[in-house]
């Protein structure tokens, strides 16, 4: 049985401590691990900068194991928004990998994805797939606005969402940058509050139009 996070940590620590290695691991590796067993398939994994790391959805103050009553009511609404953007020749994937070679597949809470899911039957969407990615944060908001952020608009994703859950608000960044010595960020971050509007980017320039309050509880 694979370890959890908590677990895992313990287990880095004792491996430094006697000097082992800890390599990190490639995409290639790590759907290898997948395949074999080493890595549950269809368990809450998903590989950050090359480490595979448990991703939480829990609330605040919660287990790390649960997933909480906030965060499924908004994957629930963001599932409920396919119909509506299938007319646009899009879907969104829910808690699904999105591939961004070579040390990264994240699992985020939502992508819109250009296409149908008959698209992808042979492979995960990548970077160029993908016309905005979302998490929903509650004790993962720090992980959502540091690593899961460089990651994103290092692989150039245009859109990130943050439906931030403690702050009742939903963050929007826009304007990926890398270079420059410093880690890859977006150059624009709004925050948008229940009275105003969520854009959600479409193919064609299309764009469909949620009030923020439906995206939160």
């Amino acid at each position: 049985m694979f370890a959890t996070s908590a677990t895992l940590v313990e287990q880095l620590r004792d491996m430094v401590e006697d000097r082992a290695v800890v390599l990190p691991v490639k995409v290639g590796k790590y759907h290898q691990m997948i395949a074999t067993g080493v890595v549950p398939e269809g368990e809450p994994f998903e590989l950050l900068n090359g480490y595979i790391i448990h991703k939480d959805r829990s609330a605040a103050g919660e287990g790390p194991m649960t997933v909480g009553p906030e965060h499924a009511w908004v994957i629930r609404k963001l599932t409920a928004l396919n119909s509506r953007l299938r007319r646009f020749d899009c879907h969104m994937q829910i808690q699904l990998p999105v591939t961004l070679p070579p040390w990264n597949e994240p699992e985020p809470d939502g992508a819109i994805v250009i296409g149908t899911e008959d698209d992808y039957r042979g492979r995960h969407p990548g970077a160029k797939n993908v016309l905005c990615v979302i998490e929903v944060a509650d004790s993962s908001l720090h992980r959502d606005r540091t690593t899961k952020l460089r990651i994103y608009a290092a692989s150039g994703i245009p859109l990130y969402f943050i439906i931030n859950l403690p702050d009742h608000v939903v963050e929007r960044h826009t304007r990926p940058m890398t270079g420059k010595g410093r880690p890859a960020r977006y150059g624009q971050v709004d925050i948008l509050k229940p009275g105003q509007t969520v854009e959600l980017p479409a193919p064609r320039g299309n764009r469909l139009k949620i009030p923020v309050r439906r995206l939160l509880p």
